[in-house]
């Protein structure tokens, strides 16, 4: 019996959560580019991921998820191209303390939009932050007004490994029904 591999990409805008939730889940060492900020980031966060992330979550015995995580930054969108096109689902992490980022991430949806029509799940990190957005505000700012758009918009704590597994398992159970159809 072969084994199955179910690619996910993890996207989102800088300092969404998109390393840390790829390291709290994975079972491997995580394979990472990142590099020391030297540009505006660098008041944001030490360290950017340039070109991807890697990890892997053993499903079953026959069945595992490969996780990559794309560059927040646009000047690296090549890289979205590249890790889209034999993607089975993304997650989109949007930083819900952040809502100059909800415009980039608008973008980011409607770029990985254009190229697949896979499964997707929203998932709003960071909703600890005194200044978050309530997680239908995010939505509304996304532009899912229309109830008829299945996409499941979820809260996700990037530390949290119970939280980060909840988010795959949705996703997971997208990509099930899917192919059911």
């Amino acid at each position: 019996m072969s084994s199955e591999i179910l690619r996910i990409v993890v996207t989102g805008g800088v300092g969404a959560g998109k390393t840390t939730f790829i390291q709290t889940i994975s079972e491997i060492d995580v394979v990472d580019t990142d590099k020391r900020a030297t540009d505006e980031l660098a008041e944001l966060k030490e360290k950017t991921t340039v070109a991807l992330d890697f990890g892997k979550l053993t499903i079953t015995a026959n069945q595992s998820l490969h996780l990559y995580g794309t560059p927040g930054q646009s000047r690296f969108d090549f890289m979205w191209d590249i890790l889209i096109q034999k993607a089975h689902a993304f997650i989109l992490l949007i930083d819900a303390h952040r809502p100059n980022q909800f415009r980039h991430a608008r973008k980011l949806l409607n770029y990985m939009n254009q190229f697949v029509s896979i499964p997707k799940l929203i998932g709003i990190t960071h909703t600890d932050c005194a200044d978050a957005w309530e997680i239908e505000d995010i939505a509304l700012a996304l532009g899912f007004q229309d109830e008829a758009d299945s996409t499941p918009i979820m809260a996700v704590n990037a530390n949290q490994r119970e939280s980060v597994f909840q988010a795959l398992i949705t996703i997971v159970e997208q990509l099930v029904v899917n192919s059911e159809q």
